[in-house]
């Protein structure tokens, strides 16, 4: 989930509550909220407490927290604090800019979970982080560490995530941490997405995993096809997450606000893009034919 901030570059509660209970009303079974979309860095400990808080008070739905860092200590007093709010569960990114061995990352991860009862989600986004996990580190967490559950998956190697899902003990989960993955990944395991484009085609991300699922690949597919313009659109050199999808969020109405430096504000023309974005999705919802039922 993005993070609303005000005019003024204040983080803006209301609005972030108004946007969660938007975004489950229309087909996201949960949130995530202070990840990479949620501008993490740019967050101080108390605004990230103030909107787990608030976001769990504002949906009947499970919240994940974005409560880590590059720092294990800060890390785990984060998580600490995380379960304190009433999360559901801890999103937990690779350590970044540090570029800790496998065996640092794997200790990471442990404190991490050791601090806490709830579950947890590694984050393995080696574009952010400049590390990889390896696949047998994280077999030995699915293996040895009973709250690591599962994956977010934005590693670009859906052969690698077959393997590991391949090898990783039953109950282990995947899901997709590319909207554009999303396809691929179901075919070698995933259960499911973590998404950007999800702020406004959420029903349609969520039909294609039921479709794939389901055995209708056929389906799956199209709805895959219809969303390309969304995923492209969602990040770029100019414009990268969540700049996009902010401006996206604004043209829908949305509590946004701008990016937070080093994001900065949108460039020329981007909501315009995210105009021409939506009314093809809307063309495209208009003319499908519903299929019909048995």
């Amino acid at each position: 989930m993005a993070t609303p901030f005000d005019a003024s570059g204040a983080l803006d509660i209301r609005g972030a509550q108004q946007l969660a209970a938007h975004l489950v009303a229309h087909g996201n079974d949960g949130l995530v909220v202070s990840g990479s979309t949620g501008e993490a860095p740019t967050l101080t400990d108390d605004e990230r407490v103030a909107l787990w808080r608030a976001v769990v008070e504002a949906v009947d739905a499970p919240v994940l927290a974005g409560a880590t860092s590059n720092d294990t200590a800060h890390s785990v007093e984060l998580v600490r604090r995380a379960e304190q709010a009433g999360v559901a569960g801890i999103l937990a990114v690779t350590p970044y800019y540090n570029r800790p061995s496998q065996a640092g990352i794997e200790a990471h991860f442990r404190a991490v979970a050791a601090a806490t009862a709830l579950p947890v989600v590694v984050y393995d986004i080696p574009v952010r982080s400049g590390r990889r996990v390896a696949r047998e580190t994280m077999l030995r967490l699915a293996a040895g560490v009973e709250n690591v559950v599962a994956v977010k998956d934005a590693a670009g190697d859906p052969a690698a995530t077959a393997r590991l899902l391949a090898e990783a003990p039953d109950g282990f989960e995947c899901y997709s941490g590319d909207d554009a993955l999303t396809l691929p990944l179901l075919a070698v395991g995933a259960v499911g997405l973590i998404g950007v484009a999800t702020h406004w085609c959420a029903r349609e991300c969520r039909e294609m995993i039921d479709r794939f699922l389901d055995g209708d690949l056929a389906s799956a597919i199209e709805l895959n096809r219809a969303l390309l313009e969304s995923f492209d659109f969602e990040t770029g050199d100019d414009a990268p997450n969540p700049v996009p999808a902010k401006a996206m969020l604004r043209v829908l109405g949305l509590p946004a606000g701008e990016c937070r430096l080093p994001l900065g504000p949108a460039p020329d023309g981007l909501e315009e893009r995210a105009k021409s974005v939506l009314a093809s999705l809307d063309s495209w919802r208009r003319s499908r034919v519903a299929p019909a039922s048995g």
